[in-house]
């Protein structure tokens, strides 16, 4: 990585100030050819920025991070500019003239700083779901992740299935010596079987991390004209479906995102569910179970009590909450023990209740380690990895100690394969693809 990259790390322009981020080993030339000279480490100093012809482009704070002292681990620099698009691309046009240099690509900042051991993959992925992150919990998992609590968890881990193989060497090759114990079984394996438990503990997580990253899944399902459509419209406090009292006018899955208590709730308003002969209805009616299968949790709505009985095939499969739906019509003909809540859509009467019964199903976050969960698929694949070879290395008592510490050696690198200490490659593609340009 001989290359100095730069690229625009702010926003959207035109904006008020505008970040022009440059790293690489050209860095201290190019402040002193646009600047005059190099500012001091990390002392933010206002500098007019010129261009070869000694014409001023833009007057702003300059701040240098000497390597490997920075983001990246390189000679990094940062030129805080008013935020014009002229502006900007004149700053751009003039880096671009030096020799060896060249724009950014996607995240090639956040892999730099990968290679030089600034952050290792899990920091990396924390901090894309921090610049990403939508809710307050997104937002403290991100933390979380991006701060290397997590990273740490899983290097003690790591460092315990070190221990664990060195104390099977040390047995093998230097068995007959006086200072090396006599079986290992009492001092390692104890362990191994804790380690397995923790991980196993920690997998239980996955599916609270998923919710938090992707948001709970909420589906309306019901009859035609059950209410579904106005229920989506009120609790997204706008007019996303369109609401008429002809049955079947929604065709298709609509979704909408809301926040609650801090996560990330998507809503989806389906198709009634009936016998129909249209074949479009039917497809929407299809479209409909499909989203059911992947609900998180069925608000079942029917606008009187005695709809819910042909709808009783759905409350096997997911959580379901019943709801009853236009009461403000007809309060008396409801029996409250035959649905969860009683809703009006025009009153809003039960839709405070509605949304705290919802609030049940979000997880359960007071412990202190809470966010120390994995958010990710390769996360929990590499995890999985880890303890089925624990679980083999335990199980291996008849085979010898050295198949038990080589299986033990697939475990440290499954570990390892989430912080990127080891078999990574193909992977870095896909996860510096998320990021902007800039970062």
């Amino acid at each position: 990585m001989t290359d100095t990259i730069y690229a625009l790390s702010s926003g959207a322009l035109p904006a008020g100030v505008a970040v022009i981020r440059i790293s690489g080993p050209a860095t201290a030339h190019m402040l002193r050819s646009l600047c005059g000279s190099v500012p001091g480490p990390r002392q933010a100093t206002l500098r007019s920025i010129r261009n070869r012809n000694d014409d001023v482009l833009d007057q702003g704070l300059i701040l240098y991070f000497k390597a490997p002292a920075s983001f990246t681990g390189e000679d990094c620099a940062e030129l805080q500019v008013h935020g014009g698009r002229a502006v900007v691309d004149a700053i751009l046009t003039e880096l671009s003239d030096f020799p060896g240099s060249r724009h950014a690509e996607a995240g090639e900042f956040s892999r730099r700083a990968f290679h030089n051991g600034k952050l290792d993959l899990v920091e990396i992925e924390g901090l894309a779901d921090l610049i990403s992150a939508e809710t307050e919990m997104q937002r403290r998992l991100a933390q979380e992740h991006s701060s290397g609590n997590l990273s740490a968890l899983y290097r003690g881990w790591a460092k315990r299935l070190t221990h664990a193989r060195a104390m099977i060497e040390a047995e093998l090759d230097f068995a007959d010596e006086d200072d090396v114990p006599g079986s290992v079984a009492d001092r390692i394996w104890a362990d191994m079987r804790s380690l397995r438990e923790e991980i196993t503990e920690h997998l239980v997580g996955a599916g609270m991390a998923e919710i938090i990253r992707d948001g709970l899944k909420i589906v309306i399902a019901g009859q035609p004209n059950a209410g579904k459509s106005s229920l989506l419209n009120r609790l997204a406090r706008r007019d996303v479906a369109i609401v008429t009292e002809i049955a079947g006018t929604t065709r298709d899955v609509l979704s909408v995102d809301l926040s609650l208590a801090g996560f990330n709730v998507r809503l989806y308003d389906t198709a009634g569910l009936r016998e129909t002969e249209d074949r479009v209805e039917q497809e929407g009616i299809r479209r409909a179970h499909m989203t059911i299968e992947q609900a998180d949790v069925i608000l079942l709505l029917a606008d009187g009590p005695d709809d819910f009985a042909s709808l009783a095939q759905y409350e096997g499969l997911k959580p379901v909450l019943r709801v009853g739906t236009k009461i403000d019509r007809n309060p008396v003909l409801w029996d409250k023990a035959v649905a969860d809540v009683l809703i009006s859509t025009v009153t809003d009467e039960g839709l405070d209740q509605l949304v705290g019964l919802l609030k049940r199903y979000l997880p359960d976050l007071s412990a202190k380690n809470a966010m120390a969960l994995p958010s990710r698929r390769r996360h929990v694949n590499c995890l999985e990895q880890a303890r089925s070879a624990i679980d083999m290395s335990l199980a291996q008592f008849n085979s010898g100690l050295d198949i038990q510490a080589e299986y033990l050696r697939q475990a440290g690198d499954a570990l390892g394969r989430i912080t990127g200490r080891v078999d990574v490659e193909d992977l870095l593609d896909v996860i510096f693809s998320e990021f902007c340009i800039g970062k």
